[in-house]
């Protein structure tokens, strides 16, 4: 059987348009579209298994303002989508799922804060529907848009949730993101065997070469690979990347 590998697209929302920032740094910021709708749908047709949308603002300040964008998005792609970046609360995920027709939400801060909203989510929408992001610098968890510390070890938080019955998590090396200097796959592979939560790499893709890497690891607990700035600055075309990691190219 082939090796099989989940190709994430990411887009980043602020305002409403499509945006990377660099490291999660707001005064690092590049807009690439204002209609990130057309970007969904592309991908999607490019064979995007999900996309991955993170509401910026959302994460940043705690309020929803990408509400319609991510609605469009989610029409136009066609695919499996997921939403993180601001769910922070059982209300904020039924409005991406049930309002905006997001597939899936990524619990960040939270997780990190007050676990007991990430139960109250799980019984409330199931393992399918919640899955939780845990973003790191030098292994110690960083919420709320990456600028606050919480002393959490990245390992420790990924046992709890998998202890609460999380199935998946999107692990990002901070210090990567952004940075097109290819992914931390040892630490992420690492944190896949510590937590046994099924991983998806985030960060630092740059190249096929590091969407080759990842796929002949063949680490069973990696499941999938978010790529952002490097399909937006044209470094390599989508049905590339999904190519590689769905295990039909070289």
């Amino acid at each position: 059987m082939t090796y099989r590998l989940q190709f994430l697209p990411a887009v980043d929302l602020m305002d409403g348009c499509a945006v990377r920032l660099v490291q999660g740094r707001k005064d690092q910021k590049t807009v690439y579209s204002e209609a990130p709708w057309e970007i969904a749908a592309k991908w999607a047709e490019s064979g995007a298994d999900r996309i991955h949308l993170v509401d910026l603002d959302a994460a940043f300040e705690g309020s929803a303002r990408n509400g319609e964008a991510v609605r469009r998005m989610v029409e136009a792609a066609g695919c499996p989508t997921e939403l993180g970046g601001g769910i922070r609360t059982v209300d904020d995920a039924a409005r991406a799922l049930e309002e905006w027709g997001v597939g899936r939400v990524i619990a960040g801060t939270v997780a990190a804060k007050d676990p007991t909203v990430v139960e109250a989510m799980l019984r409330r929408f199931g393992p399918e529907k919640v899955i939780v992001g845990i973003d790191c610098r030098d292994g110690i968890v960083k919420v709320s848009g990456w600028v606050e510390g919480e002393g959490l070890k990245a390992h420790d938080l990924g046992r709890a949730m998998t202890a609460l019955g999380i199935r998946s998590c999107v692990f990002t090396d901070i210090a990567r993101d952004g940075m097109l200097q290819g992914p931390n796959l040892p630490s992420t592979a690492e944190f896949a065997a510590v937590t046994g939560l099924g991983t998806i790499v985030s960060g630092g893709i740059s190249s096929l070469d590091d969407l080759r890497e990842i796929h002949q690891s063949a680490h069973p607990g990696i499941e999938g690979v978010i790529v952002g700035k490097a399909l937006f600055d044209g470094r390599f075309e989508a049905l590339e990347a999904a190519s590689i990691l769905h295990g039909n190219a070289a």
